[in-house]
């Protein structure tokens, strides 16, 4: 039976990096964004490749929900999904998904309105998600009764087999030093927007060292990042990835 990781992040927060880590275990399919086009289609939001993306991607909520709940597109003992919570705006909610496994990964907005902004000329809140993320953590910790598992950026970075052992363990599928270490270079799961926003990643081999020096923004994406700090500071309490 495959286990199905329904991991709910932002932009701009090493989600990419970590379908890399997830996709290096040899036990493990995963599906980069499927709701992205449904997204698209929906809002009609003027995205870097908007009307490709559409072209190329089954874009009925429904359908796409039922896919995720149907076979892995590979064998494999784990299926991992890699979502965007601000996506899921139309006829499916995350609570729709049967037989997953949810798991959240944050990041301060600060970082995460800074690389925006180096791929796109403005920012809002709800474009980052955590308001998002924070509204079905809060869902799914009543379904469960326990908080489900989520990590942050910073962690995984500080100390990235620490942080994603604990991912694993929380998730119920065995740590894998496999997920440390990946070949460079684009891969056939990555969607077709990996040209826009995947341009480092795919020159990596596995996760930086640390978020480095504090980030400065202008007054403008203070601001939003402002508006999601309560979001973030919220599920930062309950992260899984601290030691």
């Amino acid at each position: 039976m495959t286990i199905r990781v329904a991991m709910w992040s932002g932009p701009r927060n090493i989600s990419t990096a970590l379908m890399r880590s997830f996709g290096a275990r040899a036990d493990t399919v995963v599906s980069d964004e499927p709701f992205y086009g449904c997204y698209l289609r929906e809002t009609r939001a003027q995205h870097p490749m908007a009307d490709t993306i559409i072209a190329d991607m089954d874009c009925e909520w429904h359908s796409v929900a039922s896919a995720l709940s149907g076979p892995p597109p590979t064998p494999r003992a784990v299926w991992y999904q890699k979502h965007m919570a601000h996506h899921m705006v139309g006829a499916v909610a995350p609570d729709d998904l049967v037989s997953v496994r949810h798991a959240f990964l944050i990041r301060e907005p600060a970082r995460m309105i800074a690389s925006y902004l180096g791929k796109r000329e403005t920012v809002r809140a709800v474009d980052l998600g955590l308001a998002a993320q924070r509204a079905f953590f809060d869902r799914e910790a009543d379904r469960r009764g326990v908080p489900p598992p989520v990590i942050d950026a910073a962690d995984v970075l500080a100390d990235p087999a620490g942080t994603l052992a604990r991912l694993c363990d929380a998730l119920g599928i065995g740590w894998d030093a496999a997920m440390l270490a990946w070949a460079p270079g684009p891969r056939a799961t990555d969607g077709i927007w990996s040209p826009h926003w995947y341009g480092r990643v795919l020159e990596t081999t596995g996760f930086e060292h640390g978020e480095g020096p504090a980030t400065v923004l202008d007054d403008a994406a203070a601001a939003v990042a402002l508006q999601c700090d309560d979001d973030y500071a919220y599920l930062r309490r309950f992260r899984t990835s601290r030691a």
